[in-house]
């Protein structure tokens, strides 16, 4: 059976990118927009990983990660790697305050997200 991760990502050709790059590895891929679209898809279904960009409309990324983390049961301990092209701008610190476990710049670097995915899935992080 394999994975379940749930992209959130405002921009559609970085989101189409992240699909294909995470499809080719034999995981299901679902895509929302924006963090509240992250936390009504989470009342519905079950996902083994979170890849959530930090600048998003309606609620951003930190935002959504808090809310995550204050959920009940499994779904709040749902690793979430930050997506974002601003890196430079938080510390990993600002991070794990939030919630979010580890990030991957922008412009995505397929190696890079590859292996960022699958060290935690593969690993149970």
């Amino acid at each position: 059976m394999s994975k379940k991760i749930l992209v959130a990502e405002d921009s559609s050709v970085i989101q189409n990118l992240t699909k294909k790059i995470l499809t080719l590895q034999n995981y299901e891929i679902s895509a929302v927009k924006n963090g509240k679209q992250v936390l009504d898809k989470l009342d519905s279904e079950a996902y083994d990983l979170i890849l959530m960009d930090i600048h998003m409309p309606v609620m951003d990324g930190m935002e959504c990660a808090r809310a995550i983390r204050k959920l009940s049961g499994d779904v709040a301990s749902i690793p979430i790697i930050a997506i974002t092209g601003n890196a430079n701008n938080y510390s990993m610190e600002d991070f794990k305050e939030a919630g979010i476990d580890e990030f991957v710049p922008k412009p995505l670097n397929y190696d890079n997200l590859v292996t960022v995915v699958n060290n935690y899935l593969a690993n149970g992080n």
